[in-house]
């Protein structure tokens, strides 16, 4: 590990260091695996055993990412960056907004007027063998994806529920040495790249205001967590334009 370069740096958010961070890379031997397989047991971690969902805010520290055992492209990108640094594997961030649309179905439609139109959005570039790819599948879970994949199987184009993809049926989520690809339909604004995601969010927030930054902290994120939960066992909250009426595990529920 060069100590010099900053795709490796340990930083206030990159907290590598952290008792429960070495702990769990001791646990899983990944620092006994091969390159290629590091990446793939750390991104396959991040994927499935830190689910979707919302933090209290973006610039937290990978500890407390691992702590909360949830995550959005934001929170689980910086635990992910932190779990590649530890294991010498430079990375850094590219920072972007996305539509607001793209959360839609996950923010109540009740408060979903008063999120901002461009919502601040990351993916994680690694370095390998083969030189950088984008690593941005990882932020659905497979289980949350699959609710998705069942309640719209006619369509190959979502934007909403957390996905932004033109191929909902086989989207590039799974780890095999390329890009990985999630909510990329949804891109609006393109910030490029930063050494660590410290310095991006030095430059970018998200901006709430403060009365609503109160208000997603204390209540909406936690409704919105619900609804996570929610999709993940089958229930897809109905939003015009977007689940189908008498389609839903709830509604067929409800019918049966």
């Amino acid at each position: 590990m060069n100590p010099a370069d900053p795709h490796l740096a340990k930083t206030r958010l990159l907290d590598f260091d952290a008792p429960s961070i070495a702990k769990l890379i001791e646990e899983r031997g990944w620092a006994e695996l091969h390159r290629y397989n590091r990446i793939e047991a750390i991104y396959d971690f991040v994927r499935n055993e830190i689910a979707f969902g919302y933090n209290r805010a973006d610039d937290i520290p990978a500890s407390a990412v691992l702590a909360d055992g949830y995550g959005q492209c934001n929170t689980k990108g910086t635990l992910l960056m932190a779990l590649l640094r530890s294991l010498g594997i430079p990375c850094r961030l590219h920072g972007f907004t996305i539509h607001k649309a793209l959360q839609r179905g996950v923010v109540p439609e009740l408060v979903y007027p008063l999120a901002p139109s461009e919502i601040l959005h990351s993916w994680v570039e690694v370095e390998t063998d083969e030189g950088w790819i984008n690593l941005e599948g990882f932020i659905l879970d497979a289980r949350f994806l699959q609710t998705l994949q069942k309640e719209f199987s006619d369509t190959e184009s979502l934007c909403g529920y957390g996905a932004g993809t033109d191929c909902l049926s086989a989207p590039p989520v799974s780890w095999s040495g390329g890009s990985t690809y999630i909510q990329k339909t949804g891109i609006i604004n393109d910030f490029g790249t930063f050494d660590a995601p410290d310095d991006f969010y030095v430059k970018y927030r998200q901006s709430f205001g403060f009365a609503r930054d109160l208000l997603y902290r204390h209540v909406v994120r936690h409704w919105m967590n619900a609804r996570v939960r929610a999709i993940r066992r089958g229930v897809l909250p109905r939003v015009p334009g977007l689940s189908r009426p008498n389609h839903s595990h709830e509604e067929k529920n409800r019918a049966a």
